[in-house]
């Protein structure tokens, strides 16, 4: 069992700390008491039955495919299942991402001279620690949201993900998550031993942060030309961070002399696979939300009309403002609104942009919402690939159509809301295209419109 404890905050020799725990994208954990809160309503009660309901997801269908004997996991003496558990969840290596703060469950195991590494594809994330006892994965469900495991490192006959219903909800299903089962990805300032200093301060970051409150703890390789970020940044407590030099440590492309490359799957951390990262988890927060907001909403419902002898099925006007609610933030994620745009051409290091944007799905003209700009913003055409998720195509059908017909009225020019304000004529043409081409199952009246038709 996990000790609760692992999750405080690291404490420096010598120096006190806030209290609390910051996780850069920390990997593992539930609840250590069953009575976490969202919107009012215990997560282990109906309709949600968090730790209760059976999970149906990336890790848990791999669980099955070992144990009907379908599937192997292959132990190696330098990185366990690692490479073993990537292949088989079809996770590219180049993806890595390494962090160097002790924001995590092996903190102990983690320093600058030792980052741990991330690595992660649409659906599925996963934790390294060099000799570490243990593999950290998340996985996405349809029903759940976000499901934490852990996979010891031990070599057995038939290795078997341990569901982490203990303590991660104490972070990861906090206000910062609005109470639901979530990912945070975090910009600390560390020193040299992995510590974060956090009376310097700390940011949240998604695609909406600057660049300059980024990537503080986390190893980064790549250019951003004029545009500074705070990757590979390595600071004492005595610093005054206001006059610190980001330029010597932005555009990196070589880490080895830093630490031992080697030791990784590959001797990257991506600027790009950590962008595309910090869009996706946020992204994969507010479908989860929207999910359980909805069902939420429902279920109350439903349990009042029961009560009252109303008819079932009929929403009032307080349950359509709650479903409007869980469905408009997501939205406006979907479509990039708030993104921090680009001054300067990024490039990566590794082939992760390329293996990124080659897994479509491609329309006729070989567009792909996967299509990485990364000259005046991260993506070409800004409408989230997450929307052909097994997530968000399992959202309850009140919101799921509450979404589409929004989608389809910014798209169409009828919305022009602020919001919204950043998309061009040609971005919501070439959007609207592509997801007419590539989007099975949309509503019927987003057929009756030609695609040439003038938004």
């Amino acid at each position: 069992m996990v000790n609760p404890t692992t999750f405080a905050t690291p404490r420096r020799p010598g120096r006190s700390t806030t209290a609390g725990t910051l996780l850069a994208v920390a990997l593992l954990g539930l609840p250590g008491r069953h009575q976490t809160r969202a919107e009012g309503a215990e997560l282990d009660r109906p309709p949600i039955n968090y730790t209760k309901a059976p999970a149906r997801n990336a890790v848990s269908k791999l669980q099955q495919r070992i144990d009907t004997g379908k599937t192997r996991l292959t132990h190696e003496a330098k990185f366990g299942y690692l490479r073993s558990l990537l292949r088989e969840l079809n996770v590219p290596h180049s993806s890595q991402m390494l962090v160097f703060s002790k924001t995590s469950l092996q903190r102990q195991r983690i320093r600058a001279r030792q980052p741990r590494a991330l690595y992660f594809n649409d659906e599925v994330y996963v934790g390294f620690c060099q000799h570490g006892n243990l593999i950290e994965v998340t996985a996405v469900d349809p029903q759940l949201g976000t499901v934490f495991y852990s996979l010891e490192q031990k070599e057995v006959a038939s290795p078997r993900f341990a569901r982490r219903n203990d303590t991660c909800l104490i972070c990861h299903g906090s206000s910062q998550n609005q109470g639901f089962p979530g990912l945070l990805v975090r910009s600390v300032y560390a020193d040299s031993a992995g510590y974060p200093l956090l009376s310097l301060g700390t940011h949240r970051i998604d695609h909406t942060s600057p660049l300059e409150q980024r990537w503080g703890g986390w190893y980064v390789t790549g250019t951003s030309g004029k545009q500074t970020h705070r990757g590979n940044l390595i600071v004492r407590d005595e610093q005054d961070v206001s006059k610190l030099d980001l330029k010597a440590t932005t555009n990196v492309t070589d880490l080895s002399r830093r630490f031992k490359t080697t030791a990784y799957l590959t001797p990257h951390s991506d600027i790009v696979a950590l962008m595309v990262l910090e869009h996706q988890t946020e992204m994969h927060n507010r479908i989860t939300r929207a999910n359980f907001q909805t069902r939420l909403a429902l279920y109350e419902e439903a349990e009042i009309n029961k009560a009252l002898g109303k008819p079932a099925g009929q929403n009032s006007e307080s349950t359509l403002r709650r479903i409007k609610g869980a469905g408009d933030p997501l939205v406006e994620y979907l479509l990039f609104s708030e993104e921090v745009g680009l001054t300067d051409k990024i490039r990566g290091t590794s082939d992760f942009a390329r293996e990124f944007m080659r897994r479509g799905p491609h329309d006729r003209k070989g567009r792909s919402l996967r299509d990485l700009d990364l000259n005046r913003r991260l993506f070409k055409y800004p409408c989230s690939y997450l929307i052909y998720s097994e997530a968000f195509d399992n959202l309850p059908g009140q919101v799921k159509d509450y979404i589409l017909r929004r989608l389809w009225d910014v798209l169409t020019g009828k919305e022009k809301s602020k919001a919204f304000a950043h998309l061009s004529e040609g971005d919501r043409r070439a959007i609207l295209e592509i997801l007419l081409a590539t989007k099975p199952n949309l509503p019927a009246y987003w057929q009756n419109r030609s695609p040439a038709t003038k938004p």
